[in-house]
């Protein structure tokens, strides 16, 4: 029985996991320079991909598989030319997901404070309403996205699903515990958006950790609390529902005062009025969405009997 030694094991492994990434797009890839040629058959049968051309022959080490360095070719002796180390080709890191992927929509109303949409990779905090955070769940996820809520146990489905949310493709952790760094590592590396709440336990460093991820992962982070290091801080001011009256009716219009702040192109702040709900294809009655200041008359009680 032959035996397979750690470096074999080792080059095996690098290589599933670069043919895995090569299929999803779910991570940063190495790729080689475009005077490189990446043979992707190389890369089924050093994986041992039984779905890839059958070959017994193992693939040269000048075929640069993505994923693993490239070895240099050692200097020879006899060449006539000295080879510098520093002029050879290297490849090059690049991000599937934060540089090639497009950001995650918003609504068009929420555009001035959000001009570039949710992009991969940044840290945006949504302070003051879980309305406002279901709006973004619902339009960042319309296109196929997933999202993960996070300890936050008092969200709600029903109103999830009303703002739009596709609950088939939304997790919640609604009390990570003690468990809540891991549980939030392990949902940056699968999910589009992950949403913290204020039931995560959570230190300064912990969260420069997760923003880190989420930058080389490229998932977008939704914390509700204030989160150091945020790109862009939304804060709703003020706020007020519609559609109650004089002990009839029920609520359906939210009005927000919201704020943004931040830094680089967050940083002059900015504020603007919406009014939810905002997600696809939600439509508000026009004779139901009336102020709670407009009210019927009150009734005069009179004494009988």
């Amino acid at each position: 029985m032959s035996t397979t030694s750690r470096d074999e094991r080792v080059a095996r492994a690098r290589a599933a996991l670069a043919h895995a990434e090569l299929r999803t797009g779910a991570r940063s890839v190495l790729t080689p320079p475009p005077s490189q040629h990446v043979d992707p058959a190389a890369v089924l049968r050093l994986a041992g991909d039984p779905s890839g051309p059958a070959s017994s022959a193992e693939p040269p080490a000048s075929e640069g598989l993505v994923g693993l360095e490239s070895p240099r070719p050692e200097p020879s002796a006899t060449a006539d030319v000295d080879v510098d180390a520093d002029t050879m080709p290297t490849p090059r890191r690049t991000s599937l997901l934060t540089a090639e992927r497009p950001a995650l929509p918003v609504p068009d109303q929420l555009a001035e404070v959000l001009p570039d949409g949710l992009r991969r990779g940044a840290t945006t905090a949504v302070l003051g309403s879980t309305s406002l955070v279901l709006t973004l769940l619902a339009h960042a996820c319309s296109g196929g996205a997933w999202a993960a809520v996070v300890g936050q146990p008092t969200i709600g489905l029903l109103a999830a699903a009303q703002a739009g949310v596709a609950l088939d493709r939304l997790a919640l952790v609604p009390r990570p515990g003690t468990e809540a760094v891991g549980v939030l590592a392990a949902l940056v590396d699968g999910v589009d958006v992950v949403v913290v709440g204020p039931d995560v336990m959570l230190g300064d460093a912990d969260r420069r950790r997760l923003s880190a991820r989420a930058r080389e992962r490229g998932a977008v982070l939704l914390p509700t609390v204030a989160w150091a290091g945020a790109s862009t801080v939304l804060t709703v001011e003020h706020a007020r529902w519609t559609g109650v009256g004089a002990g009839d009716g029920r609520l359906r219009t939210h009005s927000l005062r919201v704020s943004r702040t931040g830094r680089g192109s967050a940083a002059v702040p900015h504020a603007i009025d919406v009014t939810l709900p905002l997600s696809p294809g939600a439509a508000v009655r026009s004779d139901a969405a009336r102020p709670v200041a407009e009210q019927a008359p009150e009734r005069a009680l009179r004494l009988v009997g």
